[in-house]
């Protein structure tokens, strides 16, 4: 207990709150060897990852391989390219191991650390990017139930290290900024937002068809939506992550909500008055725009 103490300990890790899990195999992330047609989608922890990784593998591999839906869970069918932890294979070894093509690879790493072989290949990239308020709420619920991330602590302190960006992964400012800006000077990014993607399902993946330059149907489209709402998801067991064995599902749903606004039920008066101060100072620059209800 106390070795897994130790690893789920923050350390600075150039320049981002890290953990063991995330850093351990370093070298071997950096060096990995991307190829042309591989998808990197990037989101910031618990921004709607798992939900546009499911999308993707219906669109590629839904009509031609439709055993994988049942029989191997989404966390190999789209690794986490960082993770390294003892009990299950990394993610750069599941990555190295798909054999479909693309290969759909997913990461939490802020741009200026993604592996250079991504830019150099000039891979088409995926970024979903949610709401603060709602992108805290998500994520102090998955560090509590998460048993190798840092314990989040109570609400009011998470609260405060959050906007401090004192959390793994780092600031959500620097994150979705970052990618954003980068953006601009890249158009293999298509940035998303999980908003849209709650209010209109269809219409966000026939704008990622248009992206990727898939042709897929009417039906096959009202098909997959259908499969990738909230509940539907949540009760699939190749997709909940409720096979996996480091989480405590007692604690909490890895897939929890899956809503706009249930910030509301988190934030006091004075806290939402402290988030809207910093976020105004931290976001003066930025072109963005966030939805907070749908």
């Amino acid at each position: 207990l106390k070795k897994l103490n130790k690893k789920k300990v923050l350390f600075d890790f150039h320049g981002v709150p890290m953990i063991h899990s995330f850093s351990a195999n370093w070298e071997k992330i950096q060096n990995f060897q991307a190829r042309p047609d591989d998808i990197l989608i990037a989101t910031y922890p618990k921004a709607g990852t798992t939900w546009v990784s499911y999308i993707l593998d219906l669109l590629y591999f839904g009509k031609t391989s439709p055993e994988r839906q049942t029989s191997i869970p989404l966390y190999e069918r789209v690794p986490f390219l960082e993770i390294t932890i003892s009990s299950t294979d990394s993610g750069v070894d599941l990555a190295e191991r798909l054999t479909t093509s693309p290969r759909l690879i997913k990461t939490h790493l802020p741009v200026q650390l993604v592996p250079k072989s991504f830019w150099e290949q000039n891979c088409k990239m995926i970024y979903v990017a949610r709401n603060a308020k709602d992108n805290m709420v998500s994520y102090f619920h998955m560090d509590r139930m998460t048993l190798f991330h840092p314990d989040p602590g109570d609400w009011s302190s998470y609260f405060k290290r959050f906007l401090e960006g004192n959390i793994l992964f780092g600031s959500w400012y620097d994150h979705v900024n970052s990618w954003w800006k980068k953006k601009q000077t890249h158009d293999k990014i298509h940035y998303m937002f999980y908003e849209d993607m709650i209010e209109d399902t269809g219409w966000e993946i026939e704008k990622l068809c248009c992206f990727l330059g898939l042709s897929s149907s009417l039906e096959e489209r009202k098909q997959i939506t259908g499969g990738v709402q909230f509940d539907n998801m949540k009760k699939n067991n190749m997709v909940n992550y409720s096979t996996l064995q480091v989480m405590d599902f007692k604690v909490s749903q890895f897939m929890r909500k899956g809503k706009v606004g249930d910030w509301k039920n988190h934030f006091t008066v004075a806290q939402n008055e402290e988030f809207d101060e910093n976020y105004k100072q931290k976001m003066k620059n930025s072109t963005l725009q966030f939805r907070y209800e749908v």
